[in-house]
């Protein structure tokens, strides 16, 4: 028969109590759960109760209690389990075929789920014949320590579904290494954004349960547009002739939103600064937005190199189209999102002249006037004509 008996830990004493508290305020995780298993089990919990609480299994709780029965203190210094048991449970063929275990999905295996817990994987390498008995929570975890498997966050993996993937990206790299060649071009990566006055991005910021950050959510007046910025980006790239790199920033906001108008205005605005700074040539690479792909725009890009031909002189606009949907392919998205959760203001709405000072700080470049989108013609009907 099972013992039905709820399990508890040994009487504590008044020094080990004592102990057990100053451990709460512990930075180390490890420690302060331990410590709130064995007080709250010495004040009369079942394991049952303690585990969700703590976040543990409960045979994880149950091993802690086990081990504060047979060691005392000693279990609150990380590393004190016995490593002996570790090795005698899983020896290096068989922790090598517990990591194999978990590239596959549990539901290969029967469960109901497709993540893997240690309490899972423990009950698996037992049904399969890894173990010879159930091992404990702690033993799985510590034996997939010592291969270098540990616990983290799931990445978001992206795929583009463009079926020229391979040859616009082998398009981009061309350019990239044509422009560490040629010190007299450019290579500029380009983007739009919209820097919003009330969306906040997520953040993590140091902070304590006295004064917790809190981004305190905005509201607009009718009269108090706009409610976002639309910014047009270029991260210019060059290297000098001892193939040393620099990059630099160059922002120009809009009255409006972007449109194949305003990027003719953005792209000349380009080619008059990289002319300044001696360039010859700007290799842009952008997405397939419709105000970058238009026949206006592209019209316009072949006019101005012909013109730069014919004159000899100024700077000539090579375009690379990425593939569709493979945002990071540039380097320039990741800077926006940096960008945000450093103009941010957690509980107050920024002015728009604010904003957009702030970012241009955030890049270290110069507020420059902002373009402006033109307004539509009014229609005419054939009788006003």
């Amino acid at each position: 028969m099972h013992n039905t008996h709820p399990l508890y830990v040994r009487p504590v004493t008044d020094a080990e109590r004592h102990a057990l508290e100053d451990r709460l305020r512990s930075p180390d995780a490890f420690v302060l759960r331990r410590a709130q298993i064995v007080l709250a089990s010495a004040a009369g919990e079942r394991v049952g109760q303690i585990a969700p609480r703590v976040g543990f299994s409960g045979q994880a709780v149950r091993d802690v209690i086990h081990a504060f029965n047979r060691r005392g203190l000693d279990i609150l210094t990380p590393g004190s389990h016995h490593p002996d048991v570790v090795v005698s449970a899983f020896d290096t063929p068989r922790a090598q075929a517990l990591r194999a275990l978990l590239h596959q999905s549990p539901r290969t295996f029967g469960k109901e789920t497709s993540l893997w817990t240690l309490e899972l994987a423990a009950e698996v390498a037992y049904e399969q014949g890894l173990t010879a008995t159930r091992v404990s929570d702690e033993t799985i975890r510590a034996t997939l320590a010592r291969m270098g498997v540990s616990w983290r966050r799931a990445k978001e993996w992206m795929t583009s579904p463009d079926p020229e993937y391979a040859r616009k990206k082998a398009r981009r790299d061309r350019l990239i290494r044509l422009a560490q060649a040629h010190p007299d071009w450019l290579l500029g990566f380009a983007d739009e954004v919209w820097w919003s006055r009330l969306a906040r991005p997520a953040l993590r910021a140091w902070q304590d349960d006295d004064h917790p950050l809190r981004l305190v959510e905005q509201t607009l007046a009718r009269d108090d547009a706009p409610k976002a910025l639309a910014c047009y980006g270029l991260l210019a790239r060059s290297w000098d002739v001892d193939q040393r790199r620099s990059e630099e920033l160059w922002l120009r906001f809009v009255d409006g939103r972007p449109v194949s108008a305003v990027t003719i205005d953005f792209l000349s605005w380009c080619a008059a600064h990289a002319l300044r700074q001696g360039k010859r040539a700007v290799l842009l690479v952008w997405d397939n937005a419709s105000w970058h792909d238009s026949q206006i725009v592209r019209s316009w890009v072949r006019t101005h190199n012909r013109q730069v031909k014919l004159a000899g002189q100024g700077v000539r606009l090579i375009v690379c189209y990425l593939p569709i949907k493979s945002p990071w392919l540039n380097p320039i998205e990741p800077k926006w999102l940096h960008g945000k959760r450093k103009v941010m203001e957690p509980d107050r709405l920024l002015a728009t002249a604010e904003l957009a000072d702030r970012v241009c700080a955030v890049y270290g470049c110069p507020h420059e006037p902002h373009l402006i989108q033109p307004k539509k013609q009014p229609k005419t009907s054939k009788k006003a004509a």
